[in-house]
């Protein structure tokens, strides 16, 4: 495909691009990889009583769809049948590839169906992934704040560097660059939120100065919600867009597809774009500014005209829903609050909240303004629930009646109204419920396991091996947190983690909150609020004044995200709700201890969002 701009060769009838021409550079692409490693759809696939594996998606049926003087759409399809069973996975894949006039890059997405009739399967993760020339792209950026020079992927190879806890994470000891040395590389330090990988890639910064970037346009077609967590872009070069997968989140992300199961669903189109800079622009950096630029440009045109597939639907077909929510919270504000810069989001039929393990179908969010007023547009057709959270209030809200969203609709809500669980006042509270811990303590990382960007950085939680920071500053006795004196920002962990006791055993923990009351309503119920914004093969037990008691609460094995080892500030959200019997309180000083008994590896923990003890109604 060549526009005069850009020439794009692709293998046939596989559909892997095999080249990127562009601005005098021959292949922006990794001419020392084989032709099947530079740029290319995968997956991974399990089936019932197959192992699955990785795959690299090479069409089997190469096709012309559309070739004018405004646009060139190929066509790469793999169709399945009954003889390949536990062979590949049971999907008909149709990969497209677009070419605008006028245009510095090129468009991809695919097209996954599943018949009813074929055999069940699970799909733990799908992307596109470019490999980019190592000789040429060493300046990597992925927000305005998450953007440096890398180091080589030579660096990370056992002469070069050191294999630390698990495999991606590597200590740098002679690196080529000796700037990269004692620096430590992990691929997870640089993931985003859905909501954010919007753009991201890489500069080639001699001259002349080139740019490949990444631009997602829309999140609808990502599993999970606006706060699900995906990798982007990290050593290689490599560039990924992630449409499914299980990181952060374990197996609540994987989609099992039944027998009998019809599926499809259309994944991007995502942008290949390209650029370069002037002579008279010396600054390579001005190249993310523009890519920023070209990202807005392409979110406008959301959704997109040109796709030839009638499976991908047009602006005209799709609808709109706007409204407005409000908070009622009696006890913040006895009047509504309004909903500022909540999440709302329309996403299949379920339960409050279920939107964050949905792995199938489509999700459309966006978020209210000051005064609580959201517009959602550009949604497919289809029967969808109205789910929403407001960071600052506890749990999730759901709108109970089915929306039913049709060709060109214009839907009007009336005012929403959120009711955040509540039995009565705070009587004290630790943390801010946004589903994340990084209000509370991220310590100083290791100096031998250091990632420059995150020096004095936001994100600092980014850093490698902070796990370990926990038994350092409790090597004997856990966290006692002291309501009243004690300071989450600087007295609450980030993570309650394993106690490493030698280099192979680890031992659980206990946390303890003391706090005073009087005049204790011994007949009633007092509520104990605990939101976690990630958990670990973990389990949470709840005792009252009384560490060797049953517990009053355990919320059994939960969580496989594994934030706590890939960076992750937040995995999926869990709300618990606990009475505590006034009978079990005391006068003056109480205590509640907070056990994570679960320890056969250093990653295993909870990371909790708020707390919050709430008096009787």
């Amino acid at each position: 495909m060549d526009n005069g701009i850009a020439r794009v060769t692709l293998s046939k009838p596989d559909g892997i691009v095999t080249g990127i021409e562009y601005n005098g550079i021959d292949n922006l692409l990794e001419v020392l990889n084989e032709e099947v490693n530079r740029g290319y759809w995968d997956l991974v696939w399990g089936g019932s009583g197959t192992a699955g594996g990785f795959d690299v998606i090479k069409g089997t049926n190469f096709e012309v769809i559309m070739k004018n003087e405004e646009q060139i759409e190929l066509s790469f399809t793999r169709k399945w049948d009954p003889s390949l069973e536990g062979k590949a996975v049971p999907l008909n894949i149709d990969k497209r590839f677009v070419m605008l006039r006028g245009s510095s890059g090129f468009y991809t997405y695919a097209i996954y169906e599943h018949l009813k009739e074929w055999p069940a399967f699970s799909l733990a993760e799908t992307r596109i992934a470019f490999k980019l020339r190592k000789d040429k792209f060493h300046y990597m950026a992925v927000t305005d704040d998450r953007q440096r020079f890398m180091p080589l992927p030579d660096d990370r190879l056992p002469d070069r560097g050191q294999a630390l806890a698990y495999p991606e994470a590597v200590l740098l000891v002679n690196p080529v660059e000796p700037q990269f040395k004692g620096e430590v590389d992990d691929k997870y330090q640089y993931s985003c939120e859905n909501k954010d990988i919007t753009v991201h890639g890489w500069i080639c910064t001699e001259q002349p100065s080139v740019g490949f970037w990444l631009i997602t346009p829309s999140h609808e077609y990502r599993t999970g919600g606006p706060q699900k967590q995906n990798l982007t872009s990290h050593v290689g070069p490599t560039s990924l867009a992630v449409f499914m997968s299980a990181h952060y989140s374990g197996e609540d992300l994987v989609p099992k597809f039944t027998e009998g199961e019809a599926w499809k669903k259309v994944f991007g189109p995502v942008f290949v774009y390209l650029n370069s800079s002037t002579d008279d622009e010396n600054d390579p950096l001005w190249l993310w500014q523009d890519a920023k630029s070209q990202m807005n440009v392409e979110t406008e045109s959301w959704p997109y005209s040109f796709p030839a597939s009638d499976d991908y639907v047009k602006a005209e077909q799709r609808g709109n829903v706007v409204g407005r929510l409000l908070v009622q919270d009696r006890y913040v504000d006895t009047d509504f609050i309004a909903a500022n810069r909540g999440y709302v989001g329309l996403a299949v039929p379920g339960a409050a909240g279920s939107w964050q393990r949905e792995c199938k179908e489509y999700q459309f969010w966006t978020r209210t303004d000051e005064e609580g007023f959201f517009y959602i547009s550009g949604i497919r057709p289809g029967q969808y629930n109205l789910y929403a959270w407001v960071p600052g209030f506890i749990g999730d809200y759901k709108y109970d009646d089915i929306i039913t969203i049709t060709s060109g609709c214009y839907i009007y809500m009336e005012d929403l109204v959120y009711q955040p669980r509540r039995n009565g006042e705070t009587l004290w509270e630790i943390g801010f419920p946004d589903r994340s811990a990084a209000e509370f303590y991220v310590p100083d990382p290791n100096p031998k396991y250091i990632n420059n960007l995150y020096k004095n950085h936001p994100d600092r939680f980014r850093q490698y091996g902070l796990w370990e920071r926990y038994a350092e500053l409790y090597p004997d006795k856990d966290l006692v947190y002291v309501v009243g004196s004690s300071d989450y920002r600087k007295d609450w962990f980030y993570a309650q983690v394993t106690r490493r006791k030698d280099s192979k055993t680890y031992q659980g923990t206990t946390w303890q909150i003391k706090f005073e009351l009087e005049n204790i309503d011994k007949s009633q119920s007092y509520t104990l609020r605990v939101a976690i914004a990630s958990a670990t093969f973990s389990e949470l037990q709840i005792r009252v004044n009384d560490a060797t008691a049953s517990p009053l609460f355990t919320s059994g094995l939960i969580g496989r995200d594994n934030s706590i080892a890939r960076h992750g500030i937040h995995g999926l959200y869990w709300l618990f709700n606990v009475e505590v019997a006034g009978s079990k309180l005391v006068e003056g000083e109480n205590t509640l201890f907070l056990t994570q008994p679960r320890s056969t590896s250093p990653f295993q923990g909870i990371m909790y969002d708020y707390i919050r003890f709430e008096a009787p109604s």
